[in-house]
């Protein structure tokens, strides 16, 4: 029986330092630099419940604390949760694995800085006839909004690389992807390791399905993403 979309949690991965957008990150974590006049994290919240998600679990580190006093239990109609990264950086990928308990069977992950304005339905009923444990989304970038990394043809990502720039990489990992928990059960508990790990083996075995999304991304990882979201915003806030 698949999940509709209000039973699927999304993981949000807000614990990173965000050296580049530096000095507001030194005193406030990335989930909360304000963009539009509200933290980008209140933005991303009120998106996920308009598209059905009621649950996200907040992967979070550096003055992580701050974002649980501001946000709580529970925001913009979604339960709210939080793992902690401890002591040490584990990366995106071991973050993941400390919060498991709290996701459950499956779930969506979502990158703290970026905002996705697409319908996060239909990507959850392809992952379903998949039968894949993990997906990507894709987009068609051409190098425009960042560094493409994926070679994705005939429906199926052939190669995803971080590191190697390809001339044949027409695509990039649009930054929401959706993964069932047993794929994190090779890694041990205090490993650390990226999620792009994860996806590069599933990529090599042929498990990772792709989904190609047509709407462009917004991140704020950077001054000039930074700027383009918060145009995007004050056209939207009332």
């Amino acid at each position: 029986m698949n999940k509709s979309i209000s039973e699927i949690p999304v993981a949000i991965l807000a614990g990173g330092l965000a050296t580049r957008l530096r000095p507001i990150t030194e005193k406030i974590p990335k989930s909360l630099v304000p963009v539009a006049g509200r933290p980008i994290l209140a933005h991303q919240l009120e998106m996920l419940h308009a598209q059905g998600i009621r649950h996200a679990v907040l992967c979070i580190g550096f003055l992580g604390e701050m974002i649980q006093k501001e946000f709580g239990g529970e925001a913009y109609g979604i339960q709210l949760e939080y793992s902690f990264d401890g002591e040490k950086l584990l990366g995106t990928g071991g973050a993941i694995k400390r919060a498991l308990p709290k996701l459950g069977e499956e779930f969506f992950i979502l990158y703290g800085d970026s905002y996705l304005p697409i319908q996060y339905a239909p990507v959850a009923e392809f992952f379903h006839r998949s039968g894949k444990p993990g997906l990507m989304t894709v987009y068609r970038n051409e190098g425009l909004y960042d560094t493409s990394n994926v070679v994705f043809a005939d429906g199926e990502i052939k190669i995803y690389d971080k590191k190697q720039k390809l001339p044949e990489m027409r695509h990039i990992d649009y930054g929401l992807s959706l993964f069932k928990a047993s794929v994190f059960d090779a890694y041990a508990a205090d490993q650390v390791f990226d999620l792009a790990e994860v996806m590069g083996k599933l990529v090599r075995e042929k498990q990772l399905a792709g989904y190609e999304v047509l709407e462009r991304f917004y991140e704020m990882g950077s001054p000039a993403g930074l700027a383009e979201l918060e145009t995007l915003l004050q056209s939207k806030s009332p």
